[in-house]
């Protein structure tokens, strides 16, 4: 598969359950941010021509540096985020708009161990069909329970999957999505669900456990783990 694209990296929330004053994705990770070892794993692939990445404000500089320090070359923009995830993605799919490109992939910056096999698959299905996602199968059992903590049903676990990033979209199905969100004054939980409210199907791309989103401390203690593991092999 050649088809080129961009990458859209959001790192602009705070995140509250990593239980640091420091933003999860600026935390080190074998003395590295972790969004540095995440953008790294688009500086190595060959598919990816941009990168954009979305930040705080107040974060762009030390960003621009770590850029410099660590050879990010594919980096080509850095944008100061919106208020809401939804917003910051905007943002940098109005900057990889400008490069011409037709695939974009949105990812999360705190995913720092996402495959290349992975990556290319999800780049593929959203080429053929317009959008696609990475997913595992949800493994326990889930329960819909009300406010008053009683169960209310039991889907079935064969047809539920965890949706992970990247999600990948034809370019002009995302920003389509986007923009008639922003006119509806319409927001979604990930970029998939404003594409889906349009009417356009989304594929499911199975990826792996290991792609997990670094949010609690007991992520960062795997994700060191992980680390320390992948080297050995």
């Amino acid at each position: 598969m050649k088809q080129r694209f961009g990458v859209v990296v959001v790192a602009a929330g705070k995140g509250t359950r990593m239980g640091t004053t420091e933003s999860k994705q600026y935390l080190l990770l074998q003395d590295k941010p972790v969004l540095v070892h995440t953008l790294e794993v688009f500086q190595a692939a060959p598919e990816c021509e941009s990168i954009v990445l979305v930040t705080g404000a107040q974060d762009r500089a030390r960003c621009q540096a770590w850029v410099k320090q660590y050879g990010l070359t594919k980096v080509r923009d850095i944008r100061a985020g919106g208020k809401e995830r939804q917003d910051s993605v905007y943002e940098g799919l109005k900057a990889i708009e400008s490069y011409g490109l037709e695939l974009v992939l949105i990812h999360d910056g705190v995913r720092p161990f996402v495959q290349q096999s992975h990556i290319r698959a999800c780049c593929e299905a959203a080429h053929a069909h317009g959008a696609a996602v990475l997913a595992v199968p949800v493994k326990d059992t889930i329960k819909q329970v009300n406010e008053h903590g009683v169960i209310t049903a039991t889907p079935d676990r064969n047809s539920l999957w965890a949706i992970q990033t990247p999600q990948a979209f034809r370019l002009d199905v995302v920003m389509k999505a986007h923009h008639e969100a922003r006119r509806c004054d319409r927001t979604g939980t990930d970029d998939a669900m404003l594409v889906e409210q349009m009417g356009v199907t989304v594929r499911v791309v199975e990826g792996d456990y290991s792609n997990v989103k670094l949010t609690t401390p007991e992520d960062l203690w795997f994700a060191e783990w992980w680390l320390a593991r992948t080297s050995l092999l």
